[in-house]
């Protein structure tokens, strides 16, 4: 009924047990998920949970970003709004996004962002992320920002022609992630 088997990397040892498996029986190998595991299924009480809910494999960069521009489709995989099984995430303490005259279709916008005169499709902007006019974000990914910089700050870098953190005016980008902190346009 169920011919694949992946593990998703939650596991419970007895301490000995697991100490054994890795010091001595098993210290050649490298792999847990595919060689110690399998191996460990003729000699221990190995037992296994048949998850049948959403799961993506987010192994490759690839993999992570289909699995994240998922979330903006109508209706997504997976459901953050589902009130029998609310979800979480940890507070920041970050006040609502800003946003000025913008157009926004299929996103999912994270707290504490400036948006001003941008155009976001299919997207998934992360805390506070900055997009100046003009710019243009499509299928994209946008880590967000660990910290903010202040009006003086980002003036100073313009000022030298530098980029603030964030995407700069009249900047298109489409089909990529951005990593957090990130100085673009």
């Amino acid at each position: 009924k169920y011919p694949y088997i992946a593990g998703m990397g939650v596991y419970v040892f007895k301490r000995d047990v697991l100490l054994n498996l890795l010091k001595s029986r098993y210290a050649e190998l490298h792999d847990f998920g595919s060689e110690i595991l399998p191996r460990a299924l003729h000699d221990h009480n190995v037992q296994a949970y048949v998850f049948t809910d959403y799961w993506e494999d987010i192994g490759t960069i690839r993999s992570f970003f289909d699995a994240n521009m998922a979330l903006c489709e109508q209706p997504p995989k997976f459901e953050f709004y589902d009130p029998k099984t609310p979800f979480f995430t940890s507070p920041r303490y970050l006040p609502p996004t800003k946003s000025d005259k913008c157009r926004i279709k299929e996103a999912i916008i994270s707290h504490g962002c400036f948006l001003r005169e941008c155009k976001i499709e299919h997207s998934i902007i992360g805390v506070r992320s900055r997009l100046n006019s003009g710019s243009e974000l499509k299928n994209a990914m946008m880590m967000g920002a660990d910290s903010y910089e202040t009006e003086d700050e980002i003036s100073r870098l313009m000022s030298e022609g530098k980029v603030p953190i964030g995407v700069g005016e009249n900047t298109k980008i489409s089909n990529c992630i951005i990593d957090k902190n990130r100085s673009i346009g």
